[in-house]
């Protein structure tokens, strides 16, 4: 029975893209016959400490030689040379996106992120990326040979088709962090006032305080407290019901690798507003959504405006939307394709 050590940084049950992504690779591949063996590096990721890095070399130099390696991009990106040169272990990386494109960083930390990340990714036999715009930016910005790369997509969990509520419900689903453009979302919201809506924002309000604080400041001073539902993290059972209930999947965010939630929206029926960042174009067909420029807070409004306006323009998107989301990938699929890369 071949066998992976699986080593993610910090909680593996923490609720977000990244985590969900690994929870459930590690399960399809026990499925494929694989015996995977979890290893939880330090919490400090990608900003580890000193003190981190040196346990983070500890546990993996404690690994069996040659042992089939997966470590989570999260970890692997922010590991220097010095930490894994040396290790004589057979490395796979799985990179979501690279840690310099998260939003918020000061110029020398993107390029610090960058510097590091490049020269990890050395280390890896092969890389498991979770799109195909991920590959193309390991391809041209770092370094990554085509031939070393494999696309596994995310899975995506089919869902009953949403019904909507009346007055319209707007949902997104992201934790609150600057990349996902809360802040964009909240001053879109505020210019139509006029128009009957409700929104509800799903997801985790303690990874970044000092946004979360501003994100409601911002809905306080826009008068808009008593039609925002800040929801914290949900679990599934009532995720579910809130794409169930929901009209229109908004999520302005910066950059996405690939954006989970977007595939999560097509599942459930929905039309989707999104920026045109990233992966997301890649995962969200032309005719389930509307793309607007990043930051772009006239284009967010115009946006949903017109959607909540017109009721057909709605229904149309959401059959596109119902129809992409029955061909998504299950995650079998990608669980074939970690596998191959593994075994090779």
């Amino acid at each position: 029975m071949p066998e992976v050590w699986f080593a993610v940084p910090g909680d593996p049950e923490t609720r977000t893209g990244g985590y969900i992504y690994a929870k459930h690779l590690a399960r399809a591949l026990r499925t494929h016959g694989w015996t995977v063996h979890p290893v939880r590096l330090p919490d400090g990721f990608p900003r580890a400490s000193l003190d981190d890095l040196a346990e983070t070399r500890r546990l993996l130099a404690a690994l069996p030689a040659r042992a089939c390696t997966l470590i989570d991009g999260l970890a692997f990106g922010a590991m220097p040379e010095g930490l894994l040169a040396g290790l004589n272990l057979d490395i796979v990386a799985l990179v979501h996106h690279p840690l310099a494109l998260e939003t918020g960083l000061a110029p020398d930390q993107a390029a610090d992120f960058a510097r590091i990340e490049r020269s990890a990714l050395r280390f890896a036999r092969a890389v498991i990326v979770t799109s195909p715009h991920t590959a193309d930016v390991l391809a041209a910005d770092y370094g990554v040979a085509r031939d070393r790369i494999a696309v596994a997509v995310p899975g995506t969990d089919r869902r009953s088709r949403a019904k909507g509520t009346q007055p319209p419900s707007l949902l997104t689903v992201a934790t609150v962090t600057p990349r996902k453009g809360h802040d964009v979302l909240v001053a879109a919201l505020a210019r139509i006032k006029d128009l009957a809506w409700t929104s509800c924002l799903a997801g985790s309000l303690t990874r970044a305080p000092a946004c979360v604080a501003d994100l409601r400041a911002r809905i306080a001073a826009n008068g808009i407290a008593d039609r925002i539902t800040l929801a914290g993290e949900v679990a599934d059972d009532a995720l579910a019901h809130l794409y169930r209930d929901a009209d229109v999947f908004v999520l302005p965010s910066r950059y996405e690798g690939y954006g989970m939630v977007f595939a999560d929206a097509l599942a459930a029926g929905l039309p989707i507003v999104a920026c045109a960042a990233g992966a997301v174009t890649g995962t969200v067909p032309g005719d389930a959504g509307v793309f607007v420029p990043v930051d772009d807070v006239a284009a967010l409004a115009d946006a949903l405006r017109a959607l909540l306006i017109d009721p057909n323009r709605r229904r149309g998107l959401a059959d596109a939307a119902w129809a992409a989301g029955q061909q998504l990938p299950t995650w079998d699929r990608g669980a074939e394709i970690a596998a191959k890369t593994l075994a090779a």
